[in-house]
């Protein structure tokens, strides 16, 4: 098989892939898609591909699937585990089951792990392996994370994993590895990682599959996690029910101030996706600035309930459906509209948030950042607290006046704006991150928690 017949695509704000196989015959299998398929119904478009089949890895945590979507529109048949007792058609595979696809062969292995029903997809071109889809299993430089059904599950799930990973390591040295979790996810994949790999790579390289026994296994891969966002609490589920099938062009409804003080009167919320700069220079009380960027899902699922109806307020050159997609793609539904005409139309309250530069800093620091980037350089002195752990910290805020900052500036004013909520008017936000601070005032960051 031809290495260009597989189409991966890439969701940078996830740090997902999905992939696309082109079977030969104007059909295509496509692996771990989302229910944004956007991307993916423009690569089969491209080459006049039918998806004839859509297969799961898992029951995915960090966004919802578009399998059952595929089924829908397109008539594919769903591939996934038996064992996940998912509530809709599909063809259950148990380990060892095969499937064809018009010449190659899929093949399901049994990879527990990273879920309980996780299986691991071999193509083979007659009896040679070609690639395997590992969704998250065997990933680039580490296994995905263990520890999503619970603190009482995850020493189980990990030794599961070390058996998975050492499992698909005895596939021949050229076997291609097509991981769905990478760089940018929350599932334990090293900041840089390429997206693709090979066996032979990966047990060269691998430090899981260096780990000496199953004990120093758990040890490096469970101290390795860290948090990650609420949503991935409840999303499996609903991927096991089946997402609801989108048979509309997904909109945003135009709302007056009339409207949306209505709606934030009755419990909404306020999602303001503008740059940061626009957010500074004045915001609804109340607002929670999430700037439209590739990251826009994850904080909007970590920081939002879906049960909460949002209103948007955006500028008039960001597209709606970028706001829309993200949205649905990790199951928020309650997208009640966005303020019509945007910022310029509303004519109450609004709050401003200072903005300092790098050379600036002229209060306490609050870095916001996961701990891992606090602990590689930060500011001397500053007081550290996740951005997903503000809502409800449970380290204490410091009070007076600070500086909030992150790597560049975007999660820094989403966590002033979440503590605005809480009435502070004291916050300034930092344009700019430890590096910037670093290279403006001739000072060392200090490393280490």
């Amino acid at each position: 098989m031809q290495q260009e017949r597989l189409i991966p695509l890439v969701d940078q704000g996830l740090g997902n892939s999905a992939y696309l196989l082109d079977t030969g015959d104007g059909r295509a299998l496509a692996v771990d898609a989302p229910r944004d398929l956007r991307a993916l119904r423009a690569a089969a478009g491209r080459r006049g591909l039918t998806v004839a089949w859509a297969a799961d890895t898992h029951l995915h945590a960090d966004f919802l699937s578009g399998a059952v979507q595929l089924a829908a529109t397109d008539g594919a048949q769903i591939l996934a585990s038996v064992a996940g007792m998912r509530a809709f058609d599909h063809r259950g595979l148990a380990d060892g089951d095969e499937v064809d696809l018009g010449g190659l062969t899929l093949r399901a292995l049994a990879t527990p792990g990273h879920t309980d029903e996780h299986l691991s997809f071999l193509l083979l071109d007659g009896p040679a392996p070609v690639g395997v889809f590992t969704g998250g299993s065997l990933i680039v430089g580490s296994a995905a994370r263990t520890d999503l059904l619970g603190d009482d599950r995850t020493a189980e799930l990990t030794r599961a994993q070390y058996a998975s990973v050492h499992r698909l390591a005895t596939l021949p040295d050229a076997t291609h590895v097509w991981p769905t979790h990478g760089a940018g996810s929350f599932c334990s994949a090293p900041p840089g990682a390429a997206r693709t790999s090979t066996i032979g790579a990966e047990r060269a390289g691998n430090p899981l599959l260096a780990a000496p026994d199953v004990d120093a296994f758990v040890a490096q891969l469970v101290g390795s996690l860290g948090s990650y966002p609420a949503y991935f609490r409840w999303l499996a589920e609903v991927n096991r029910r089946g997402p609801a099938v989108v048979d509309t062009t997904p909109a945003l409804p135009h709302l007056s101030e009339g409207e949306v003080r209505r709606l934030l009167a009755d419990g909404a919320v306020i999602v303001d996706v503008r740059p940061v700069a626009d957010v500074a220079a004045g915001h609804i009380p109340g607002a929670i600035a999430i700037p439209l960027r590739t990251q826009f899902a994850t904080w909007l699922g970590w920081l939002v309930s879906p049960e909460v109806p949002v209103v948007i307020v955006r500028n008039h050159d960001q597209n709606p459906a970028d706001i829309l997609w993200p949205a649905l793609n990790i199951g928020f539904e309650r997208l009640a509209g966005e303020l019509a005409g945007g910022m310029p139309a509303w004519a109450g309250e609004v709050i401003t948030t200072r903005l300092v530069r790098p050379n600036q800093v002229d209060a306490p620091v609050l870095d916001i950042r996961q701990a891992a980037e606090y602990g590689g350089g930060h500011l001397p002195g500053a007081v550290h607290v996740e951005l997903g752990q503000l809502p409800g910290a449970g380290d204490p805020v410091p009070t007076g006046p600070a500086v909030v900052m992150c790597g560049h500036g975007e999660r820094a004013m989403t966590a002033a704006t979440v503590l605005e909520r809480t009435g502070r008017r004291d916050l300034a936000v930092l344009t700019g991150g430890p590096d910037d601070w670093a290279a403006a005032t001739g000072r060392r960051l200090q490393e280490g928690s």
